[in-house]
């Protein structure tokens, strides 16, 4: 039984950190577009460093979910977008960023996101 649990466990782990197709609605690609456009936005990869390093949008910073409160400086007075794999991180960095002051905050969730975002324009 001990075993079953890590293993779905270990299963729940790696599900989190594989990217994912998701796609924001619409309307909210609508909402968010300009702003992963706008070169003044700060596009912020929140997974963790080795998984940036592999592939990130262009221009994106990486400051990972377990810094974010550590960095709030950076972000503070700026158009922030957040991004990772699935989502799921991308919703806590949002939430952690408007709990402390940063106000112009959006969620493209997914890296695939915000490429096809960028790719549009071209």
């Amino acid at each position: 039984m001990k075993k079953l649990v890590l293993l779905m466990m270990i299963s729940a782990f790696v599900a989190s950190c594989q990217t994912q197709k998701a796609v924001v609605s619409n309307a909210d690609r609508t909402e968010i577009k300009p702003m992963v456009l706008d070169s003044e936005t700060v596009l912020v990869d929140v997974r963790v460093p080795e998984q940036f390093e592999k592939k990130s949008a262009e221009g994106a910073i990486n400051i990972p979910l377990a810094e974010l409160q550590n960095n709030l400086g950076l972000l503070k007075g700026k158009n922030v977008v957040v991004f990772c794999n699935s989502g799921r991180q991308a919703g806590e960095a949002v939430e952690i960023l408007k709990k402390n002051g940063v106000n112009t905050v959006y969620n493209a969730k997914t890296l695939n996101n915000v490429e096809a975002i960028k790719n549009e324009k071209k």
